[in-house]
């Protein structure tokens, strides 16, 4: 896999603060077990060398992440975090026709370490998102979901519990999206194995607002990675 230049990620920087829009597939921190591969963390700390990231992302998620240069930006942040401050809006493209206004989901996550987590509402950490359909498609629908909390999966369980699991989420029942089932007449050659249009699941961290170490909002917006604009391009095409 080519890795892109930390610099070409950048969306904001200040003396304390780096933001980038981190590609999919490529890890926000080290890995257990500690793979070697190329990350966020290490790509920041190459360009400032006392870099921290405040925040991580699935791999598999594109989007904005927040990057301290200094001990005092990271304490900042990390405050906000825990006291539910961040302003944090994802994009998802969902299997199936929804209408989401404001719908508040309110359920317990239980992290069981293993990748994988589980909503047991006796067990479980608090954890609530709010969603809002922004548009919807004939097969799909793209929905604007906002973590007040911020658990391991959080979004992608919190959909798969209304039965609006991420289009390719595999792990919560997403379907992967073929140009086939939107375009009518598509054929694909008798020996050819189609492709689904984005090999991930359809998930991106579209806007952050936090505040800097002088008390201004740092407002920031992520455009879409190339897989994401190229499914929504074909979804307004072939499916609105």
């Amino acid at each position: 896999m080519k890795y892109p230049s930390f610099k070409d990620l950048i969306l904001f920087e200040n003396d304390d603060y780096i933001v980038v829009n981190k590609p999919p597939f490529v890890a926000s921190l080290d890995e257990r077990g500690g793979s070697g591969e190329v990350n966020i963390l290490r790509l920041a700390k190459q360009y400032s060398a006392d870099a921290q990231v405040c925040h991580r992302l699935d791999k598999e998620t594109s989007g904005a992440i927040i990057i301290a240069k200094t001990p005092d930006a990271y304490r900042n942040v990390a405050m906000q975090f825990e006291k539910r401050k961040v302003n944090k809006v994802y994009h998802a493209v969902v299997d199936g026709q929804f209408t989401f206004n404001e719908l508040f989901i309110d359920l317990p996550i239980l992290n069981d370490g293993n990748k994988s987590v589980t909503i047991d509402r006796k067990e479980g950490k608090r954890a609530e998102t709010i969603f809002n359909s922004i548009k919807n498609y004939r097969h799909y629908t793209l929905v604007e979901c906002k973590p007040i909390t911020g658990r391991m999966h959080q979004i992608r369980i919190h959909l798969a519990t209304q039965r609006a699991a991420i289009a390719g989420d595999d792990m919560y029942r997403g379907k992967p999206v073929f140009l086939s089932t939107m375009k009518k007449g598509y054929r694909i050659a008798k020996d050819d194995e189609e492709l689904p249009i984005m090999k991930r699941f359809a998930l991106h961290a579209r806007h952050l607002v936090f505040k800097g170490l002088d008390g201004n909002d740092i407002v920031i917006d992520a455009p879409y990675p190339k897989d994401f604009a190229t499914l929504i391009k074909l979804l307004d095409k072939f499916d609105a």
